[in-house]
């Protein structure tokens, strides 16, 4: 009998972990806003141009290819996007606002679309939107920098709402559903961003009910909220590939819901709260009759594995 994997050391807990630490900054972020419109305050991982990356991979690997086991077809306007840690929205803004497509790309859609009207405009995600954040200065924040950047696109109209939700909600103290899961998405998201949460929730020195510091219940609350078949982006800096191997996976002993490891994608380091890492992590959750990276099919006597599992993607 093998004893239990043990985990990574614990980061030391820090201010960044402490929910005043961010109501302050927001508090700040909305003065500075108040007094010059075209201050959107602080861009997540800014000086490794993160954001960019991100919505690179997200119109380009994601949306070609890891979301095409959903079944829903190839438009933008079909998947939904849950945003941990929101802060000030800019990132849901950036991809309901749309990506500019090049010529190529609109013969492309143009040859898709045949035979029926294009539904998107550029590389513009218009299906349902929500940013959550457990500081209520942060949802502030971001209702307001959505409403300045998307004020003058209202008129253009669109089917699935132009608005994107954001709510006060703590992903470690509050049971996502009603609030979070919830009609289409009741059973999960299809895209689940997490740009520096696991870091700052890392940074936190609360405990739970067994005495364990919050963080290390991280991987199960955001599984709760990826559909079968979606997708989630985690960015960190703060802990290594191995390390976050560690915590999202395990040794891949486990039975029933867990993840699994997709690929890895070469990223820039960067820095956050002093300590500098380069890491991101993409889970993609699979199920029933789901084509699977590695190959790692079970057989059962039903066929495929029912068990929700899901793929990581490490980018360092």
């Amino acid at each position: 009998m093998t004893s239990k994997a043990s985990k990574p050391s614990q980061l030391d807990p820090s201010a960044l972990g402490t929910k005043e630490y961010w109501d302050n900054l927001y508090n700040r972020e909305i003065s500075n806003h108040a007094l010059d419109a075209t201050d959107v305050g602080t861009i997540w991982f800014d000086d490794s141009s993160a954001e960019d990356k991100v919505v690179d991979f997200l119109n380009g690997e994601v949306f070609e290819k890891d979301l095409l086991g959903l079944g829903k077809g190839k438009r933008r306007r079909d998947y939904g996007l849950l945003d941990l840690g929101t802060g000030n929205g800019h990132f849901l803004v950036r991809l309901r606002e749309g990506e500019e497509d090049s010529d190529e790309d609109e013969a492309e859609e143009e040859e898709e679309e045949e035979g029926r009207e294009n539904e998107e405009t550029g590389k513009k995600w218009v299906g349902r939107m929500m940013g959550v954040d457990y500081s209520e200065r942060s949802i502030e924040f971001a209702k307001r920098i959505a409403k300045d950047k998307l004020e003058s696109r209202e008129e253009q109209g669109s089917e699935q709402g132009n608005e994107i939700e954001f709510i006060t909600w703590d992903i470690m103290k509050e049971d996502p559903s009603p609030k979070v899961l919830n009609g289409e998405q009741a059973k999960g998201w299809d895209i689940v961003l997490d740009k520096g949460t696991f870091d700052a929730i890392s940074l936190s020195e609360e405990v739970d009910a067994n005495g364990k510091r919050i963080f290390e219940g991280y991987k199960e609350k955001v599984l709760a909220l990826v559909r079968t078949g979606g997708v989630a982006v985690v960015t960190s800096c703060n802990w290594t590939e191995e390390e976050l191997i560690e915590w999202f996976v395990g040794k891949g002993e486990e039975q029933g819901e867990r993840f699994e490891v997709l690929r890895k994608i070469e990223y820039r380091s960067f820095s956050f709260g002093g300590v500098k890492g380069q890491t991101k992590v993409v889970l993609r959750a699979t199920a029933r009759g789901v084509w699977f990276k590695h190959e790692r099919r079970l057989q059962t006597r039903r066929g495929y594995r029912l068990a929700l599992t899901a793929k990581i993607i490490i980018e360092d």
